[in-house]
């Protein structure tokens, strides 16, 4: 928005944990309102104001909504015109003992923590890794990070590619 004064904020990425689906969430202001993308879907805009603490004013698609936020224990409970809607929002620079990638068994996703740079991929889909083993090599803030496997396991995807600029929770890889 050039000229308007107000700047516009980066993506962010985040994964919205809804009835049993992870949906990938890439959200960005711009300006009064926010663009945003869910699961792969035309991008949308919207206008959100806070009325009052945990309570929004909604303006999309030409509808007003009032939407109530309540926090649970490892969720957020949304409610809209009566309907409840709870929600996991999993932020890949937050790490937490549920989505860490800590525990021994089943699938974890390997996500870019920061905005970078992929200088190196030291793995590809098959491999084996081993707990502590560097996975690739990110620079960010001028700052060249190893991002290594949390746990022993296989490479079942690597997305991440040399040279290839990343979000903020942007998928690099997922083992199982």
């Amino acid at each position: 928005m050039a000229g308007s004064g107000k700047e516009r904020i980066a993506a962010m990425k985040l994964t919205i944990e809804y009835d049993g689906a992870a949906l990938p969430l890439e959200i960005q202001r711009d300006g009064a309102g926010w663009r945003f993308q869910l699961d792969g879907a035309a991008e949308r805009c919207a206008e959100v104001r806070e009325a009052e603490p945990l309570v929004y004013s909604v303006l999309l698609d030409g509808r007003s909504y009032e939407a109530r936020v309540e926090e649970a224990a490892d969720s957020l409970v949304v409610v809209i015109a009566g309907h409840r809607f709870e929600i996991g929002v999993r932020d890949p620079r937050r790490w937490s003992r549920k989505h860490g990638g800590a525990g021994k068994e089943g699938r974890y996703d390997v996500m870019a923590s920061m905005p970078g740079k992929v200088i190196r991929v030291l793995v590809a889909a098959g491999d084996e890794v081993v707990a502590r083993q560097g996975l690739m090599v990110v620079e960010a803030m001028k700052m060249q990070n190893e991002m290594k496997a949390v746990r022993s396991g296989r490479v079942i995807s690597v997305a991440a590619r040399e040279g290839a600029t990343v979000a903020a929770g942007e998928l690099l890889a997922v083992i199982e």
